[in-house]
This record gives C-alpha cells, sequence and structure tokens, in this order.
C-alpha cells in the first residue's frame, strides 16, 4: 500500500526531504516549481535563466536540507523565497553589463500569428516598456516589488525573506514605485495616459 504525500504540508514533506526521502522531494518540487518559476522569471525577465534558477535552488536543497529549520513555526516558503531571491540576485549581478535577453515568449506569440490585433501589440509595447523599467531598478528594490506585488506577500513575509524591517521594505517600494513611474515618463508611456 503506497503513502500518498499530497495531503502533507511543504514542512511536513522537508522533514521527510531531511532523511533523504526522494519521494517527498519529488512531491514538494512538482508542487512548488512553478510558484518559485515565476518569481524567479520576474526578476530575470529570461525563461531558460529563471528555469536554472529554479533548478539550482532545489539541488542545493536536496544537498542540504538540513540547513532548514523547522523550529519557530519557519514556513517552507518563506524560507526558500530566500533561496530563490539570491541565486536570482547572483544571475542579475553576472547579466548587468549586457542589454538584456529578447522575449522569447513575445516571439513565440508573434509567430504563431496569436497577436495580430494592434491592441495586443500596444499591450505587448506597454509591457515592453514596463519590463525595461523594472530593470533599471535597484535589485533590493526590484525584489521588493516582485515579493510583494506579483507574489501577493504581506509586508511582513517579503521582509522576512529580504533580512530587513518592514519600514525599510515599504521605503524600497516607494522608491521603486517612483523609479518606474519616471522611466516610464523619460519613455512617454504615462503621456498617453495609458499606464497610470
Amino acid at each position: 500500500m503506497a503513502e500518498t504525500l499530497d495531503n502533507l504540508s511543504d514542512e511536513s514533506l522537508m522533514e521527510r526531504i531531511q532523511k533523504h526521502d526522494h519521494r517527498a522531494f519529488s512531491c514538494l518540487v512538482e508542487r512548488r516549481s512553478d510558484m518559485f518559476y515565476a518569481a524567479a522569471y520576474r526578476m530575470v525577465m529570461n525563461r531558460q535563466e529563471a528555469e536554472d534558477i529554479v533548478q539550482e535552488a532545489f539541488l542545493k536543497l536536496w544537498d542540504k536540507p538540513k540547513s532548514w529549520k523547522s523550529g519557530n513555526g519557519a514556513k517552507f516558503t518563506t524560507w526558500f523565497y530566500r533561496i530563490v531571491m539570491n541565486i536570482s540576485l547572483d544571475k542579475l549581478r553576472r547579466q548587468k553589463n549586457g542589454n538584456g535577453d529578447v522575449d522569447q515568449d513575445l516571439i513565440d506569440q508573434m509567430a504563431s500569428g496569436d497577436m495580430a490585433q494592434d491592441r495586443e501589440l500596444e499591450i505587448n509595447e506597454e509591457q515592453k516598456a514596463l519590463d525595461r523599467a523594472l530593470k533599471t531598478l535597484p535589485e533590493n528594490q526590484l525584489m521588493a516589488l516582485n515579493l510583494c506585488f506579483y507574489e501577493e506577500m504581506s509586508n511582513k513575509e517579503a521582509a522576512d525573506i529580504m533580512g530587513i524591517g518592514v519600514k525599510a521594505l515599504e521605503s524600497l517600494l516607494m522608491r521603486a514605485k517612483s523609479g518606474i513611474k519616471n522611466y516610464l515618463h523619460r519613455e512617454g508611456i504615462l503621456d498617453r495616459g495609458e499606464v497610470a
């Protein structure tokens, strides 16, 4: 009789992983890969890099499962976000001297003919401008923005992941929003009234 792991919490799976349970590791990877991929992608804005980040993070987890401490009600996701964000920051630092990568999703959509409408192209141009604005932000502002807005974490959770206080996080968010607004204004996006 095979035991099902699907009903176990992430934390319970981690306890099993610490005992080298391959099935628990597979279950956790399957359960959480998409969530952490999305977070990594919004940091590096490159599909392959994001996949590599998540794979590297899970490999680190498997190699050193005891680095997660179950005491004090520690949530697995909060702990693992920190790992994913740190790897993402390392990748960003190595990419700083480049111009960024082409958005392969956009190329794929255009090649398949799915984006024939003018409005869709216009929205896509706005998204590309926003992506360029995000790339101009300092790493800590980008991380704060991603965790709070895209990952929909509370300020407290995001601050814990970043290892800073809530007030410092709020300051980062305010500066990030201001930086994006200024960039979009310079690009002429805000002047058209299409982005508020």
